[in-house]
């Protein structure tokens, strides 16, 4: 990992992503979360605050050791327990049928074998477990996909893998059947990142 994605990355990520534009976003995705959960792209932590509070465990994964220096303050003032590991979610240390709810807000994007970590996902969920999500990708308009396709990859240079082009929608329901999902574009956003997927799709 290079000094670019461990060091000066992070402080980008947390600066853009506390854009308040973002926080009523989450508070969607987390209200109606439980059981046994699990957070992949946990990032600088600002889920943490949107989390119910009656959940009791948390296990949180990032393949970004540089994103711990913002995440430790946000997990140690946490009531929650947590379990932390870094690593990426294509291949998950973890058992089948683990969890009742994943959670992944603005990560899909950047996981190289996003089909991989899907897969992973579904795997780990209980039957009956739920994958809750909101992710940016591939818009409706014609004129943005060129420009997404076009500038994809520098993004991924300098937004440690991020692809602007990803149909979320095509992706989530070639591995799960049961979705329900929402697109939509977030204000105050330039185009070629705004359009956003927020769902919930359900292991049956």
């Amino acid at each position: 990992m290079g000094i670019y994605s461990r060091l000066v990355l992070p402080q980008i990520m947390e600066w853009v992503m506390s854009n308040p534009v973002f926080s009523q976003y989450r508070q969607q995705v987390l209200e109606e979360v439980s059981g046994k959960i699990l957070e992949i792209g946990f990032g600088t932590g600002l889920n943490l605050a949107y989390y119910p509070a009656n959940i009791q465990e948390i296990t949180i994964i990032d393949s970004n050791l540089g994103m711990k220096k913002f995440a430790q303050k946000r997990i140690e003032e946490s009531k929650l327990s947590i379990n932390s590991m870094v690593l990426n979610g294509e291949k998950l240390p973890l058992e089948n049928e683990s969890f009742d709810t994943v959670v992944s807000t603005w990560t899909l994007c950047s996981i190289n074998q996003v089909e991989k970590a899907l897969a992973e996902i579904y795997r780990v969920l209980k039957i009956g477990g739920k994958f809750h999500f909101i992710e940016h990708g591939l818009s409706k308009k014609p004129q943005i996909q060129i420009w997404q396709n076009r500038l994809t990859p520098f993004q991924k240079i300098i937004a440690d893998g991020c692809h602007l082009n990803r149909n979320i929608k095509q992706l989530v329901e070639k591995q799960f059947r049961d979705v329900t999902i929402k697109e939509f574009n977030l204000p105050n956003l330039p185009e070629i990142s705004a359009y956003m997927y927020q769902g919930i799709a359900k292991k049956s």
